[in-house]
């Protein structure tokens, strides 16, 4: 007799990007840059209170991260990372094994398997040709027994992201009863007025849950910071099955000091913006098939290649992040480091 759930070795482990010593690491989408010298401040000094337990209901986050939105703080919740927001959806929206959450494949590995640690159905939607979600695919695969629909945008990991045309018409068909969940963990970086912005769209769709982080432009990944943004009744559900006290005193205080500095911290995704630009040009010369990216990372589409080049860049002291089968997500990071990745896809032999 076995106490642990037997459906828990059919779940995938999450593959973190790998830290090897001396190497450069290009695999997680980290922004090479600290904290900025007023957040690093605010982290210090909520250190020394590390003796107490945090503010459960992230009172004075919420309400900063609601001002800065123009929306009003029940709207508004927040959890240890995006990630832990998407798993809290799953928890809010699933009751029955039978129930389903949907979305387009390949896409952040994370929502596999935050749907069946829940114990929900996956169904999954082929990306398009030119590695972009199918929205209207994806309506046709809704069922009776949907609950929910994860769309994320920038996609990870190929960068591409859906059009408000493209949405609006995905919420028009979809309808109020299923719950849409619009990842936007990289949308400090979109420069495309052709991307969809979930803000814009949410007060016509209360089924409509924008999430959106503070471990990519904000640069507190190691602090997990996430939100979603929400219909008040939407919000309460994820609030109450956050798991208490998951949300650090150090990373709130981080996260209310990184919206204080908002302006400088967003000013190097500009710069991230021009490198990729040229990372992504620099390797379609090279014959490399890479979809136009909005996110802080470049998609090579290397198929049945994907691992042999990840062993390669290792060769030459670059950890990439490899999806056996499909390609490879590499982080844009700053001109010295991309220029030393271009080097090494050069000289890949595919």
């Amino acid at each position: 007799m076995t106490l642990i759930r037997p459906d828990l070795d059919a779940i995938p482990a999450y593959v973190p990007g790998r830290t090897i010593p001396g190497a450069i690491k290009l695999a997680s989408n980290e922004v090479p840059l600290p904290p900025t010298a007023p957040v690093l401040a605010a982290i210090a000094e909520a250190a020394a209170g590390g003796n107490r337990y945090p503010d459960a209901g992230v009172g004075a986050l919420s309400a900063r991260i609601a001002a800065s939105l123009g929306v009003d703080q029940s709207r508004v919740a927040v959890g240890c990372g995006s990630v832990s927001i998407c798993q809290q959806l799953v928890q809010a929206t699933c009751l029955d094994p039978a129930d389903e959450v949907l979305y387009a494949w390949r896409s952040f590995e994370a929502y596999p398997i935050v749907a069946k640690v829940a114990g929900a159905t996956v169904r999954t939607v082929p990306l398009t040709e030119d590695f972009r979600h199918d929205l209207d695919a994806m309506a046709a695969a809704i069922t009776p027994r949907t609950r929910l629909v994860m769309v994320c945008s920038p996609n990870n990991p190929t960068g591409t992201v859906v059009t408000p045309a493209e949405l609006g018409r995905f919420l028009d068909t979809v309808g109020p009863r299923v719950i849409v969940a619009l990842d936007e963990a990289y949308h400090e970086y979109v420069t495309d007025p052709e991307a969809a912005d979930g803000m814009s769209l949410i007060d016509a769709h209360p089924n409509l849950v924008v999430l959106r982080t503070f471990s990519k432009a904000y640069r507190l990944a190691a602090l997990r910071v996430g939100y979603a943004v929400a219909s008040p009744e939407v919000a309460a559900a994820l609030r109450k099955v956050c798991v208490t006290f998951s949300v650090s005193g150090v990373a709130q205080a981080a996260a209310i000091a990184a919206l204080d500095d908002a302006e400088n911290l967003l000013a190097a995704c500009a710069e991230t913006a021009t490198e990729r630009v040229r990372v992504r040009d620099a390797l379609l010369e090279a014959g490399y098939t890479v979809p136009p990216t909005q996110a802080n990372f470049v998609w090579l589409a290397l198929g049945e290649r994907a691992l042999a080049f990840a062993e390669h860049c290792l060769d030459h002291k670059l950890v990439v992040r490899p999806f056996a089968g499909d390609g490879v997500r590499v982080t844009v990071s700053s001109p010295e480091e991309n220029d030393l990745f271009l080097a090494a896809a050069r000289s890949f032999d595919r």
